[in-house]
């Protein structure tokens, strides 16, 4: 089963561009992964400092596989300081089912 999750976290006033920047490199490196089904970066158009990662991953292994990518605490690492949360905020998601 697919793993989905949301990630969500709002930059710092001023840094927008900043996150918008690290957001964009590290989503060429995710897309690339190959357990990686989607990786699509948003931001809210009423909050535009507000930013949503809505992440797809072929299973739960390509989801550890992307966690302990090597590029991924570097990321974390560079975000953290620049965004209002201690952290991403997570919220994973499960697939409802929809019948005609």
């Amino acid at each position: 089963m697919t793993k989905s999750l949301l990630a969500e976290f709002t930059a710092r006033q001023g840094a927008e561009d900043e996150v918008a920047r690290l957001i964009r490199e590290y989503a060429l490196k995710v897309r690339e992964e190959e357990g990686n089904l989607t990786f699509d970066v948003y931001t809210k158009s009423a909050a535009p400092r507000a930013f949503w990662i809505f992440e797809v991953y072929r299973d739960e292994d390509a989801f550890r596989a992307h966690l302990n990518a090597p590029y991924g605490a570097p990321f974390n690492a560079a975000l953290t300081p620049l965004i209002e949360e201690d952290a991403s905020i997570l919220t994973f998601l499960d697939p409802l089912a929809v019948r005609p």
